[in-house]
Order: C-alpha cells, then structure tokens, then sequence
C-alpha cells in the first residue's frame, strides 16, 4: 500500500492513508514523501477528508469503522489495491508479473534493475524497499515495461480472488510454489489452483517463466498458450544455472542459454536460490526488450546489486559479530537462507532468531519443516506466537515442542513469552559469555517488537566500548 500511495501521489493524486499501526521502513518512506499518516480508524474523520475514493487493503475486515462506513452510507466509492493498479497503471503497459511462494520482492527487483540498466526506464511496484531504486514504485516510461510483484493473496475482504488475477500479465514468472497463506488456502493443490488461474490470463503472444527445478510448479505445465521456458540448475531447463559457488562476497555461477553461454555472473547476494532469482530477472527483462536476442541483454550489472532492505540486509559487520536481517518466515526460505548463511561462514557460529508472526508461521501446519530448518543454525530462539489468541491450542504452532526437538537434535534452543525477554537472554548470549566469531540472523516479516534495532544498537556500543 505504501509504495503505491507513494506512486499515486507522484501522478498528481492527493494521498493519505489510515492504519492501526506503520512501522520502518516503509513509514519512513511515506514522511519522506510527504504523505500523511492517519493513525487509528476514525469513520468521522474519513467524512472529513471526503475523497473521490478509498483504497481498501486486504487486511481490512468487517467491524472496520471506516469501512462500515461506506458500506452502510455509498457515498464514496471503493476499491481493493490490485484493481487500482490494473485501472490506474497497467492499461496499455506490457506487465511482467512475478509470482511464487518465495523471492517475489528481490526478483522484481532484479528486473527492474537490469532494465534500467539497459536503458530501458520501466514502470515499477516493489513490495520492499529497493538499495538500488530511487524508490520502491515508479510509473516509468508510459512506452516501457511495467514489472509488479504478483500476490497469491487475496485482493480484499470482498474479492478473495489472488491479487495477481488482476495484473494482465504479458510475462508470467512462476518462481516456486508451496503451501502458504493458510488462512486462505486448503492444501497445496488449492494454491496451485490459483496459479493455474493466472497462466490462463498469459496472451498467445506473452511469456511463461516457469521454476524447472520445483515439481509443484512442473504440475501446471504444460500450457498450450503463449511460449513457456523453463529456468534452474537442472540440464532440461531452457536457462540453466551451472556452476555455482558462493562465499561471503557473494555468488558466481553461469546462465546457459538454450545451450549457450549467455553469461558469467557474480553478485553480492548469496544462495541457489538468488541465481535463480536473478536468471528469472535477466530472462524476463530479456523477453521484454530483445525477445530474438535473449543474450544481448546485458547482465554486468548484476556485480553491483544490492538487493532490498530486510532480504538478507546486513545491519552490523566486525570481526565478532555479524548480524543479518531477512524477510523468511516460510519453513523452505529459513533453511535455504540458513544453508546459504552456513556456507558463505563456515567459521562463524549461526543463530538464528525467528518471530512466528505469518498466518502460516503462528500455525502448527509446518511445525515438524519449520524444526528441520531451523536445525540448520547453531543455536536458535524463538519469540513468541504472533496474535495467539486467534489460534486454538490445536492448530497454533507449539514452541515447547519445537524448542525440545531442537534441544534433542544437539541445538541450543529457548523460546519467550516476549520479545524483549528474548532480546536480553540474546544480548547475554552473544556478548557476555563467549568471543567465538558469530553471525546472528533475524527472520521476521514484522517489526519484531523493535529488538532488531535494540541489537544492533547494543552491538555498536559493545564494540566501540572495547576500541
């Protein structure tokens, strides 16, 4: 929502916006931007502002004041967030829609960048803060691509269809498909459904950009529309990922095209599963601009990029301490963030903190996935159930037994009642009771209640205080 009221306001539109709660970054970059922030829901004051219309984001439900509010009197009207976007920015736009379970921020990232890069000034909508954008959402050329990150989620409270049914795609990216969002998907079979629902919205003269390594995507296949290509590390895919390696500068491995070598590329950002976000972006961006000349797209860039903020952001480097900020918060993305982290400092001891706070994450529906991930640190602590008063005892995930199942497979384990007691157990830990070279990672898709920032302000301190 924030990068869009950003991009709005850019048109020409007047924006503000009503939450119960903004945190950083994105609340930094709506001041930034000038935009006002209305803290709380307030039916009256809505009155007040009488706008031509209202955004309804999809966490909005029945009892919202507001809402009630214009539902019961009609007259302003209303709309869900994707349906803006179609209506407002993708009409007449060639639309490259990024979808998957995992990786949809950094990939759209990715695309974007490489098309500016190559000279191309695309219109774009990044759901996270970009290092390497002037800012999370542009309108770009009116000519040129549009890239936006596609949603399974719903659009709203009154259209529960995937947001990314909105988004007309003219280039499809299906990055990897799994069971998320289980406040509203049955079973993995349901969400595939949805995505089966988006490649029928693909042109006969778009493209399809499937995962070739992920048999849940391999199911969709195959489609008798459009052309489809198929990107990973196996031998079959159309763009093929060899030889990759990683360290803690980063990764390096080729993109063979159809048989060919299309490039070597090195990139700040470690893990199989950022190559294969990048090879998604180059062949994206290629398709968009040179579709008859896939390997003229200039991919040297990629040894510059930065990624986005809190997707495996470094917050505080010295020789002791390294501490990590990363998005994950599916059972798949913490151990293959864990392994890449494992791999790229194979002497640092790993920790791993994790908020439960997602839909899914509070539920116990990957408890047993979620222990075999987090088994891949050293030592772990877990914060406590985001919201548990919404889950009964049956379905909310257990930290009791996932802590005692850690302990048994050899791991330092501990969950808290609250963050900060995790925050002051963390900081005795890792500043008082050993020197050993350590990297401490934090998995959240939420604030954190703040401990974060507290960390690595203790750090800094603790540092200089020994300098």
């Amino acid at each position: 929502m924030g990068n869009i009221a950003v991009l709005l306001k850019q048109l020409g539109n007047r924006v503000s916006g009503s939450d119960r709660k903004v945190y950083p970054p994105m609340s930094d970059v709506l001041r930034r931007n000038n935009i006002e922030i209305l803290e709380g829901v307030d039916a009256d004051r809505l009155v007040s502002l009488d706008p031509d219309l209202v955004v309804v984001g999809n966490s909005t439900v029945r009892g919202n004041e507001e809402f009630e509010w214009l539902l019961a009197e009609k007259k302003i009207p209303f709309t869900s967030l994707p349906a803006l976007i179609h209506d407002q920015l993708l009409k007449n736009r060639l639309s490259i829609v990024v979808a998957g379970t995992h990786g949809k921020t950094t990939t759209a990232t990715l695309t974007t960048f490489l098309l500016r890069e190559n000279g191309v000034d695309p219109g774009y909508f990044i759901g996270g803060v970009p290092h390497d954008l002037p800012s999370g959402a542009s309108n770009g050329s009116p000519d040129a691509p549009f890239v936006i990150e596609g949603d399974e989620y719903d659009s709203a409270l009154f259209d529960k269809r995937s947001k990314f049914i909105h988004y007309a795609p003219n280039i499809a990216i299906v990055n990897n498909i799994e069971f998320d969002h289980a406040d509203i998907f049955r079973d993995l079979a349901d969400v595939q459904r949805s995505f089966n629902h988006f490649l029928r919205i693909v042109p006969d003269n778009g493209y399809i950009l499937l995962n070739g390594d992920d048999p849940a995507v391999a199911a969709l296949a195959p489609v008798s529309w459009g052309t489809t290509y198929r990107v990973g590390t196996g031998a079959g895919n159309d763009l093929q990922i060899a030889d990759f390696t990683e360290s803690s500068a980063g990764a390096e491995f080729s993109l063979i095209w159809q048989g060919k070598l299309w490039e070597k590329v090195r990139m700040p950002l470690g893990g199989i599963f950022n190559a294969r976000n990048a090879a998604m972006a180059a062949l994206a961006g290629a398709l968009a601009e040179v579709p008859e000349r896939v390997t003229d797209f200039k991919l040297s860039a990629l040894a510059d990029f930065r990624g986005v903020k809190r997707r495996q952001e470094r917050l505080f480097s010295s020789e002791e301490l390294l501490v990590i900020e990363d998005f994950g918060h599916h059972p798949t993305a913490l151990k293959q963030a864990l392994q890449s982290f494992r791999t790229a400092y194979p002497d640092r001891k790993l920790t791993a903190i994790f908020e439960p706070r997602s839909n899914t994450s509070r539920r116990n529906i990957h408890q047993k996935e979620l222990i075999e991930s987090l088994c891949e640190a050293d030592e772990i602590y877990l914060g406590p159930v985001s919201r548990p008063e919404m889950l009964s005892d049956r379905e909310r995930l257990d930290l009791e037994a996932v802590t005692d199942e850690l302990k048994k497979n050899g791991r330092f384990a501990a969950h808290f009642s609250t963050n900060r007691d995790l925050l002051e157990e963390l900081r005795t830990n890792t500043f008082d009771r050993d020197r050993a070279a350590r990297l401490v990672v934090f998995f959240s898709n939420g604030s954190f209640d703040g401990i974060i920032a507290d960390y690595v302000s203790a750090a800094e301190s603790r540092i200089s205080e020994r300098d």
